[in-house]
């Protein structure tokens, strides 16, 4: 089964905690910068690597990041 995570950009401060979570290291600050004027995380995994252990969703103080599984 694999899994992909969705970042909510109206709910991102950009605090980035959830960067040193990822076990594969597959977040990171993106170019995209939202209404708080912040660059957003950005989650990039071309090869499929996710893991599926929301981390990131668990560390993230302001529940910005849903886990999505594609079976």
């Amino acid at each position: 089964m694999m899994s992909h995570i969705v970042i909510d950009e109206s709910k991102c401060k950009g605090c980035y905690l959830c960067i040193d979570e990822c076990p594969k290291k597959l977040l990171k600050i993106g170019e995209k910068v939202n209404n708080l004027g912040v660059r957003l995380v950005e989650f990039d995994d071309p090869n499929h690597e996710c893991l599926g252990c929301a981390m990131c969703a668990t560390r993230c103080p302001d529940l910005a990041i849903k886990e999505v599984y594609k079976g």
